[in-house]
């Protein structure tokens, strides 16, 4: 299913949404017709219409577009994309009327195995704004799985541990979970696990892995996701307290989309 503002989406608008590439999305899991941390899905769309369009959003007409696309029983990953079709490179300062395109998928019944990553010096443009201008974020990806990783994760000129391409990264240090700080999208999941557990935030550098235990990736589409690899160091593909943090995220109650 693509549908742009209710109805199906013409070639016209997804060509200028590939074209021109200006806008931002969320993406959701939806099971049973819920969604784990809707509120903040919805804060996102907001916040980033704003930031990218100078334009109100509504969160109650994303949550009736997002309602067509998914079955009111089972698992589906449901994405929200927010663009004008209207704008392009020629007239990309002209007033924005973005509009909404819903497009949906099965969600998996089993989790994805655990992750090996290859670090990189990468800021995202915007880091707070989950873009759809993820082609930076791809390349590296891409050369990362070409090197034999599965992806990618980012840090700062000094080493400091930012983000995955597509996923919020934590720690376990001294049994205790450690989000690592600085300038990134935090994610949904993460912030759930936040409000859940209050693990610290801080600066943490690759140089500080050696006093790590474990490591593990979050994002909406799949939870909690052990890292069992960065670079050349390993970690555990099973450890208690990333099993507790996936056990806490399973249980959280969803919002009726």
């Amino acid at each position: 299913m693509i549908e742009l503002d209710g109805e199906p989406a013409g070639p016209e608008a997804l060509a200028s949404l590939a074209l021109t590439n200006y806008g931002h999305f969320t993406t959701l899991l939806v099971e049973n017709g819920r969604v784990r941390g809707l509120d903040l899905h919805l804060e996102r769309l907001i916040r980033d219409c704003r930031t990218l369009f100078d334009a109100a959003l509504d969160p109650g007409r994303v949550r009736k577009l997002a309602r067509r696309a998914a079955p009111g029983h089972g698992r589906s990953t449901v994405r929200v994309t927010v663009f004008d079709p209207a704008l392009n490179l020629g007239n990309i300062a002209a007033a924005a009327r973005p509009g909404i395109l819903v497009t949906s998928r099965p969600a998996p019944d089993q989790p994805p195995g655990p992750l090996r990553v290859r670090s990189v010096v990468h800021r995202r443009d915007l880091p707070e704004v989950k873009s759809v201008g993820l082609c930076p974020t791809l390349r590296l990806r891409r050369q990362a799985q070409r090197a034999g990783y599965d992806d990618v994760l980012f840090t700062g000129p000094d080493g400091d541990i930012l983000e995955g391409g597509t996923w919020n990264v934590g720690l376990v240090r001294g049994g205790e979970v450690v989000w690592p700080g600085g300038e990134v999208l935090a994610g949904t999941t993460r912030q759930l696990l936040r409000r859940a557990t209050d693990g610290p935030t801080e600066l943490v550098g690759l140089a500080d892995l050696d006093s790590v235990e474990a490591v593990f990736a979050t994002n909406a589409a799949v939870g909690v996701r052990p890292v069992t690899g960065i670079d050349d160091r390993e970690f555990p593909a099973a450890h208690p307290s990333v099993s507790r943090l996936a056990e806490i995220y399973q249980a959280l109650p969803g919002s009726p989309l």
